[in-house]
This record gives C-alpha cells, structure tokens and sequence, in this order.
C-alpha cells in the first residue's frame, strides 16, 4: 500500500466514529426512517425498484441503505475497514438487505464478479482518486450494457479556494498536478469542534478530466448539470438561503458549487 492510500485510509477510518457521531450525517434521524440523499440525486437517478445499484466510496453505508429502502438491490464499497464495518452493523440493525465489501475500488474488479444496472458516487469522492482514467474504467467494467453511472459532487471549480478565507481568494490549483495535495491537521467537516490529527492527500481533476475519462470508457454523457448552490457550507462566505441551500451572493452570475453527470453504457 503507498503512503497516499495509507495515509488517507488511516484518516476515513478515524472518521467514521466522528462522522456516526455527529449531527451533520444525523444517524438517529436516519435510523427513524429520514432519507440521507438528496432531492437532486433522488429525482435524477430515478426509480430504482428491483435494479442493482453500486456505491462506490460509500463510507459508513447511509446513503447505500437510503438507495434499498428505496427498492434497490445495493453493494457498497470504501477502501476503510471500519467505515464497512459500521455500514454492515447499520444495515442489522436496521434489517435493510445489503452487501458491503471492504476494497479499494481500483482493486474491486479482482474483488466482486458481479454486473449492476446502476452506479452510483457522491459529493466529497473524487478528490480522493488519483487516476480518473482507472475510475472510469472501474465504472464501466462494472455496469451492465445501458446501465446507468450517476454522480452528483462538489465542482472541481470549488477545490481551488483557501479554505480558510473569508472571501474567495485562489490556493489550490485547478488542474491535475504532478504530486497530490497534501493536507495536515484540521478540523472535520461534519464537526468543527473535532480536531483530526494526521496527514491526508487529495488529488485535483477539472471538469474536462472527468468528462472525458468516461467518455473514454465507453459511456454516453446524457447530461451534465452545474448548480449554483452546495448542500453544505464549504466555505465560510457561502451564505444559507431560504431554501436551506448554501450560495456565494458576492459575484454577479454567482459560482458553480456542484454539478451532476448522468451516463449511459453504450
């Protein structure tokens, strides 16, 4: 294992207690029946009864269960040990029938046989890949012909602020580097009074490196959706609007803050 997939899976496992734990991903909520998806990801995935569903980095399962008590039949997927292990400790207690498998994605084509009509990732994944050609090839090698690969995350264009500025000021680059970016000791996203200790990596990949990694593995874009809002505040001058959404009102035209890519395997 090299030190970047190291480092980071030291960092995911140390999270996902935090993250259990914590009100951002609001698990006692989740537990009483409230959805984790989003209402973007819910309307463009659309039905899922009696498919098969892939989630590729799916953390502690919350949002794979939310696709099952939706009416798919899930595999869930991430490279930490624990994250897995709570995933499958939900699904019991939940009784929600779900498959989860402890594997870093690019090693899953020598892991899990099977073929799915949907997969599926979300917001927060990509900057944790280093080679987006193999994450598209990942993608098409496991989804059945016409299936369906969704995504919906944060804009590459969002990565490239301090995340420490008050207004938008350029720290990181746009564009794919030669070595990842290297992170040390902050506080965690899903809660700001925990200080996580440790070194991490991330890797940037603009918006053509993405589109067309998949359209180099055989997949057929049917849309790309670029939205001016975030679900979350990522940084501290994005402002929550009345719609519970989180926008920058500093620019005229706005910024993009997420977007979404729906393909289709030819």
């Amino acid at each position: 294992m090299d030190k970047y997939l190291k480092a980071n899976k030291k960092l995911w496992d140390d999270l996902t207690k935090i993250h259990y734990e914590s009100d951002f991903y609001d698990v006692e909520g989740f537990k009483k029946g409230n959805c984790s998806l989003t209402d973007i990801e819910v309307e463009e995935v659309g039905d899922v009864t009696g498919k098969s569903l892939l989630h590729l980095q799916c953390h502690f399962g919350q949002d794979t269960l939310s696709w099952a008590r939706r009416g798919a039949d899930v595999t869930g997927v991430d490279f930490s040990e624990k994250g897995i292990n709570q995933a499958i400790s939900l699904a019991k207690e939940l009784d929600i029938p779900a498959k989860f498998i402890r594997c870093d994605i690019y090693e899953l084509d020598k892991n899990l046989d099977d073929k799915f009509d949907i997969v599926f990732t979300s917001a927060g994944v990509l900057i944790w890949l280093p080679d987006s050609k193999r994450w598209a090839e990942i993608i098409s090698h496991f989804l059945k012909p016409k299936g369906i690969f969704y995504i919906r995350e944060f804009h590459p264009f969002t990565y490239i602020f301090n995340d420490e500025a008050e207004t938008p000021i350029i720290g990181y680059p746009y564009f794919k580097t030669n070595k990842p970016i290297e992170s040390g000791d902050d506080v965690d996203y899903a809660n700001p009074n925990i200080m996580v200790e440790g070194t991490s990596y991330e890797w940037p990949h603009s918006m053509a490196e993405i589109i067309n990694s998949l359209i180099n593995a055989g997949l057929k874009i049917e849309f790309l959706h670029e939205f001016n809002y975030s679900v979350c505040q990522l940084y501290s001058f994005l402002k929550k609007c009345d719609d519970g959404m989180w926008r920058y009102d500093g620019a005229e035209g706005d910024l993009p803050l997420m977007f979404s890519i729906r393909a289709i395997k030819k």
